[in-house]
């Protein structure tokens, strides 16, 4: 899922108030930064929600991009923050977050076999369930490296942790993510 980088001249001139370029900016990373905390809240309604705050949060503060951050690692930055300070609120309102929604972020053909998209469901909700049992920072790397194909250098600018610590959390995830799924993945390997 790696993409490219919106055009400087289009920042620029969002920078400079035009909604146009803005409405391109969120076209072209509506969708990655949703799916990003979609990953570590697993709760589409409160997804959608974050992200509408981080995307209204990088409109107001856009002024402060500095021009040697990539635009999508400073917006991931953002929608981490929105995220750890919706879950700091929950735990002061004393109110938990939904952890098993039953849909999530996919992307499904309208000729699908029955019995394949119930194995896709059951899958993606198994992936799902394993990713929410790592802990932050492990989810964190994972989703960006593994979902979002960001580098370790641009994940060190999201979320300021060492490349070292990046690298260690990934492959502890890895290792958890592949103990949580080996159920799954013996049973389909089979086939």
């Amino acid at each position: 899922m790696a993409f490219a980088e919106i055009a400087p001249g289009v920042v620029a001139r969002a920078k400079c108030g035009d909604e146009d370029a803005f409405h391109l900016i969120f076209n072209r990373y509506g969708r990655p930064v949703l799916s990003f905390i979609y990953n570590l809240v697993h709760n589409r309604e409160l997804a959608e929600e974050l992200a509408q705050e981080t995307f209204v949060r990088a409109h107001r503060n856009l002024g402060g991009l500095r021009d040697d951050l990539r635009l999508s690692t400073w917006l991931f930055g953002i929608a981490r923050n929105v995220v750890r300070e919706s879950a700091r609120q929950a735990r002061k309102n004393d109110m938990k977050v939904g952890l098993d929604e039953p849909e999530s972020l996919r992307l499904e053909s309208g000729e699908v076999l029955p019995e394949c998209a119930m194995l896709d469901r059951e899958l993606t909700e198994t992936i799902q369930k394993a990713l929410v049992a790592l802990d932050e920072d492990k989810r964190v790397v994972f989703s960006l490296k593994i979902f979002h194909e960001k580098s370790y250098e641009e994940i060190s600018a999201i979320t300021g942790h060492s490349v070292g610590k990046l690298k260690t959390d990934l492959h502890r995830a890895r290792l958890e993510m592949r103990k949580r799924l080996s159920p799954y993945l013996s049973v389909s390997s089979g086939r």
